[in-house]
């Protein structure tokens, strides 16, 4: 029997119309992610499908006794308990079932009761503590939060950040193993480490049904079974992660687009013979008018309009921005020893480590407001940045999107052209009746897009972003993917999305603790194996210092450097940045006609030989950015001539 099952379900908040007949199942230790565009209603169901809010119209059933937790946005708790206390709620029902356990077997000591009813409570509920994680459970609290990122457990929820009780929630939650976990958003305040720590932990130990309603398409794909798409106030179902749900997208679209041009056909060919017939009508006739009438009162498909981004970008000088020996200290702490850095024309770096080792703290440095404990930063004199801080804090929450984007202005001008605010506001997905919302009434998701159009709005050659894709839909990801891409934009980028820096990234910046920052080449998937590689060389190289009586060979005599490249590999490193462009350029062309709905409008006959050329430029961009890396890491670590 399903956890829930929702039917016809029907939402309204005044006159918007968020749910219009959803309808789900959700079975027993099934694995289902939920996506949608900022507004959609995915958050809106999932408090429907928990108990915390009721549904206008329709039914939502669920199973007599199934536990469904949900994890909110904005988590509420009951006081100001510690970390520690209010985790540890989620073991209420562990509790419970143990001095349910201790009553049952009392009462069979004692010989009270039916044996055979008792023995076969006892049994039952034996069976409950174990789906609720064993018999002792003293350190799964402690050992949840410390892999959640909370360093100060005994902290009242009251001292600690939102992002930090947000974790906190989420630890209650796991803790609970309840029968349905719903949860909203959870990766948003993770560094990528713990995203990757909660994937391998829910596909690994989670034994109870899940609906994870993210935005993170890496965790949705090696997590969920289903994909669910909530779209014009409905829900559909597909197989598969994010990946199968892109694929079947595309051929339902095509499917919808075929049927709508038949209907047209159909149309056509009955206006024609009705203009051609005589007023007076046979039963045959009117039968036919009937069918004309009945096709003409369908509703056609709408069509899809993602938002679209660009950027005026301005001619940047020689030098865009550098640090040179920078040193960032916060308290005691060092956040940042020593770094030389510089970034280049084109090139985006995404930023990654653990919460609160200091990549904010190294973006307010490049912008002039934290102070370097040592060294410089070096600005150009034609760099103009853009910045995206994290909390979204330029933006006014008493004023409308139009007035925080426009200002007093209708007209804005944007790369020489002249546009309305309006028209601009539309490419973002605000309609002329959402830009009259104030932004106070917006969700995470629709601030961070007025945000985004507010920064856009700017000439720049330099972009600077903290945070961006937390709370941002799928769709918005994909057209601010796009735009830094295809403009070959200058960016720094701190994220924790691992889907994104694999799409934009052409470096990553690690913050790996005590000051230490390290540069690697290429995206996510490639700074994982880079780094994984360091960390075997390191463990399996023989530690000098570990062995008594032993001690580091001197360099022998006449020892120098090697040039790190010659110059025929110099050259072949200066051209290869162009070429990997190219190569991402023609993939991102075969996956725009993959996922065009047009290319299943006749078929699909092409498509088997679009995925080839697909697979076959994925492993050409591959070779490119490896032999990339090669010289990269030839140039920077020159051998030793012995």
């Amino acid at each position: 029997m399903s956890i829930v099952a929702a039917h016809g379900v029907h939402k309204a908040y005044g006159p918007h119309v968020v749910l219009r007949s959803a309808e789900l199942t959700i079975d027993p230790a099934q694995r289902v992610g939920m996506v949608g565009r900022n507004g959609a209603g995915k958050s809106t169901l999932g408090r429907i499908l928990a108990g915390v809010e009721v549904a206008d119209g329709g039914t939502v059933a669920r199973r007599r006794g199934a536990s469904v937790l949900y994890l909110d946005q904005v988590p509420r708790f009951d006081g100001d308990p510690s970390a520690h206390d209010a985790a540890a709620a989620g073991l209420a029902g562990w509790h419970a079932a143990r001095r349910r356990h201790d009553a049952v077997s009392g009462e069979l000591a004692r010989g009270q009761g039916d044996v055979a009813a008792l023995l076969a409570e006892q049994a039952a509920i034996a069976e409950e503590i174990e789906r609720l994680g064993g018999w002792d459970q003293t350190h799964r609290v402690d050992a949840m939060l410390g892999h959640l990122g909370i360093t100060r457990p005994e902290a009242p929820l009251s001292e600690l950040s939102g992002g930090e009780q947000r974790r906190v929630a989420l630890a209650r939650i796991l803790i609970a193993r309840p029968d349905l976990a719903i949860l909203d958003e959870p990766t948003n305040h993770l560094d990528a480490e713990t995203v990757e720590w909660l994937e391998q932990y829910l596909v690994d130990e989670h034994q109870g049904a899940l609906l994870l309603i993210t935005h993170d398409r890496y965790l949705l794909d090696r997590v969920a079974e289903r994909t669910l798409e909530v779209s014009d106030g409905e829900v559909h179902a597909y197989d598969g992660g994010y990946g199968l749900y892109l694929e079947q997208k595309a051929e339902r679209m095509a499917h919808a687009a075929r049927t709508e041009q038949n209907r047209q056909n159909f149309l056509r060919r009955e206006i024609e013979w009705l203009r051609r017939q005589p007023k007076a009508r046979t039963t045959k006739q009117k039968a036919r008018i009937d069918r004309a009438e009945e096709a003409m009162a369908v509703q056609g498909p709408k069509a899809e309009t993602g938002p679209s981004f660009a950027l005026d970008i301005v001619r940047s000088g020689k030098t865009i921005l550098e640090t040179r020996g920078l040193s960032l200290r916060q308290g005691e702490r060092d956040l940042v020893s020593g770094l030389d850095l510089i970034i280049a024309q084109g090139e985006r770096i995404g930023v990654v480590g653990a919460n609160g080792t200091g990549k904010t703290t190294l973006l307010r440095a490049l912008l002039g407001t934290h102070p370097p404990a040592a060294g410089s930063v070096v600005v150009g004199q034609n760099t103009r940045i853009a910045y995206f801080d994290q909390l979204r804090s330029g933006l006014s929450d008493e004023r409308s999107i139009f007035e925080n984007v426009g200002g007093d202005q209708s007209r804005i001008e944007l790369g020489g052209e002249v546009i309305e605010v309006r028209s601009y506001l539309e490419r973002f997905g605000f309609d002329g009746h959402e830009q009259k919302k104030p932004v106070a009434a917006l969700s995470g998701g629709e601030r961070a897009r007025v945000a985004l159009a507010k920064m856009l709005r700017q000439s720049a050659n330099l972009v600077i972003m903290d945070e961006p894709t937390n709370d941002l839909d799928v769709a918005t990801l994909g057209a601010l993917e796009s735009m830094l891409v295809e403009y070959s934009i200058t960016a720094l980028i701190v994220t924790h999305d691992r889907w994104f820096l694999d799409r934009v990234a052409t470096s990553i910046l690690a913050f790996e603790g005590e000051g230490k920052v390290l540069r690697y080449p290429g995206n996510y998937g490639t700074f994982c194996r880079l780094r994984a590689e360091a960390r075997e060389r390191q463990t399996s190289a023989p530690s000098a210092a570990a062995q008594p009586g032993t001690s580091a060979a001197p360099p022998a005599r006449g020892a120098r450097k090697k040039a790190a490249l010659s110059r025929q590999e110099e050259r072949e490193l200066d051209q290869l940045p162009d070429a990997i462009d190219r190569a991402e350029q023609a993939i991102a062309a075969l996956d725009g006609r993959l996922a065009d709905p047009n290319t299943y409008a006749k078929g699909g006959g092409e498509v088997a030989g679009l995925r080839a050329e697909l697979e076959a430029a994925k492993a050409h961009a591959q070779k490119l950015t490896a032999r990339w890396e090669e010289l990269e890491l030839k140039k920077l670590a020159p051998e030793v001539a012995t």
